[in-house]
């Protein structure tokens, strides 16, 4: 959550929070906090205010292994959605899932109450990469490959950013390869293959900036992060000041 959020919370004026802050009071991980928007978690780091510990309620953090025909939603009135598949226990109303993934395409999903982070692994000025597995319905080359990299342009003009294609296989009729983007348009991926003539036939996100589908994470499960992956989120906490 936000600094100023969690401050106002453990009711801190605001007044007091801004003088804080230029006096260099508000320290998070030791070091002075540089403004009270900055995206903050009381379980990842330790807040104090004139050396008094800040306490809130830590946020949650999920990974799932998204199935296909489950659309990323909060709510839908005639489909299941993703926070269906979140247990009671877990589940709290401020839960959302960080980006989307189509109802036809399945793999990494991240779930959490933590707002900011969401804003700031999807915003173009992190440059946070999605990488897919995909399959298509037709041949690949490498002229496929230097116009992904080049930057795909659709019919209507709309440019993308350079990818990274790999092909792994490639017959007449199915061909499949590892792309990696570091934005979202509406079905960008599923467009940029129909511009070099192929139909995507299955789609599966395998990492999600530094984050890595678990192997071990069946299809429609998830999981809270470990710790070398809090350390990640930790990360980006950091760099959101």
């Amino acid at each position: 959550m936000r600094l100023d959020v969690l401050l106002a919370q453990a009711h801190i004026s605001r007044k007091k929070m801004k003088q804080a802050l230029l006096k260099k009071k508000i320290l998070v991980d030791d070091c002075p906090a540089r403004k009270l928007s900055q995206n903050v978690d009381t379980g990842l780091q330790t807040i104090t205010l004139e050396e008094q510990p800040v306490l809130g309620k830590p946020h949650q953090y999920f990974m799932m292994n998204k199935p296909l025909g489950v659309v990323t939603a909060n709510s839908d009135a005639k489909s299941q959605t993703v926070l269906d598949l979140i247990k009671p226990e877990d589940f709290n109303d401020k839960l959302y899932s960080v980006g989307r993934l189509d109802r036809d395409t399945s793999g990494l999903l991240l779930i959490t109450d933590n707002g900011p982070l969401g804003f700031q692994l999807l915003h173009p000025q992190y440059h946070v990469t999605k990488t897919y597995e995909v399959e298509v319905n037709g041949p690949l080359d490498d002229q496929a490959v230097q116009s992904f990299q080049k930057g795909i342009v659709f019919l209507d003009g709309t440019s993308c950013k350079p990818a990274t294609l790999t092909i792994h296989s490639s017959s007449s009729n199915k061909s499949s390869a590892t792309v990696t983007i570091s934005e979202g348009k509406f079905h960008q991926i599923k467009k940029m293959f129909l511009t070099v003539g192929v139909k995507v036939t299955s789609l599966k996100r395998t990492h999600f900036g530094d984050f890595e589908l678990n192997p071990n994470l069946a299809t429609g499960e998830y999981r809270v992060l470990n710790q070398a992956e809090l350390e990640i989120v930790r990360h980006y906490l950091e760099k959101s000041y």
